[in-house]
């Protein structure tokens, strides 16, 4: 059928017959689609998509009002009314230009096909956030047992692809809703990864976003950030590394910039080896202020 083929890969493996419900809409039509009235159709408990984007969503309320909804709404019925599978973006729009009526195509389908349904298609659409479309594949995992190279092959993207986006949902939970609203990119978020402690990814972030650093600009300080002090063999460090660990945090946040702390140590034969502290500055800029942390003027 023409109707399904226009529905992607995944969501035709999915969809079955649709079924004629007299009492509760029109006759479909050759395609199986069908006219029903706005008001009993109910918006999904399992919509992926969490934010709706207002310019968008005009732009699209828009073109309804010019050429009408085009694509049709994915629908299964629930009694006297219907419960929206896909499409609710142009549910919204719909409503907003005064329409009373949509287009759609009513399935029977279980709650797991509507799940499944309702995330494919959304998947499909590439217009979910980055943080959107992670937890889209996470739920496919999680409610279907899916492996990512099913996942892949469902919404028709490289395996790799839903690896690394799954990844991004491991990031501080400040670093998610950043990338959830756009303030950064999908390579800002894997140049993070690297990091382990969720303060200094937070820290990072705020960092490029401020800073309006590039992707390459972050790598270069996260690979900084990443390279442990050496630790001389046959000798103890003379702090604890609990202590050094909150220390190291509590000197980023003064300096606002990567420092590394390397202890003073004591060696078997009780001599003391030095210590050191490394503060990272990016500019002249960068240098003045820091200079102004510590209190030292400029001669």
């Amino acid at each position: 059928m023409a109707a399904k083929r226009s529905l992607g890969r995944g969501l035709a493996a999915l969809i079955k017959e649709p079924t004629v419900s007299d009492s509760a809409a029109q006759a479909p039509d050759a395609k199986g689609v069908r006219h029903v009235s706005l008001d009993r159709i109910r918006k999904s408990s399992v919509q992926p998509r969490h934010a709706f984007d207002a310019e968008a969503l005009s732009d699209l309320a828009n073109s309804i009002r010019e050429h009408g909804i085009v694509q049709p709404l994915l629908v299964r019925p629930t009694g006297d009314h219907f419960e929206l599978i896909a499409g609710e973006r142009r549910l919204r729009a719909a409503g907003e230009v005064g329409l009373t009526e949509a287009p759609v195509i009513v399935m029977e389908v279980s709650d797991e096909d509507a799940l499944q349904l309702a995330l494919i298609e959304n998947l499909q659409r590439e217009n979910l956030n980055i943080i959107e479309e992670a937890e889209g594949y996470r739920a496919l995992a999680t409610e279907f047992h899916l492996t990512q190279e099913d996942i892949a092959r469902r919404v028709g993207k490289a395996r790799a692809t839903v690896a690394n986006a799954l990844r991004i949902l491991d990031l501080a939970p400040e670093v998610r809703d950043m990338l959830a609203r756009g303030e950064l990119s999908a390579g800002h978020a894997k140049a993070l990864l690297g990091l382990a402690s969720p303060v200094e990814q937070a820290f990072c972030a705020r960092r490029a976003m401020s800073e309006n650093l590039s992707v390459r600009s972050l790598e270069n300080i996260v690979r900084k950030a990443q390279q442990a002090p050496r630790k001389p063999r046959a000798a103890r460090s003379d702090l604890p590394r609990e202590h050094l660990g909150d220390l190291s945090d509590t000197l980023h946040r003064v300096f606002g910039t990567a420092v590394r702390i390397q202890p003073s140590r004591t060696y078997a034969n009780g001599k003391k080896g030095k210590g050191t502290i490394e503060i990272d500055f990016y500019s002249n800029d960068d240098l003045d202020r820091i200079l102004q942390v510590l209190g030292v003027a400029e001669g």
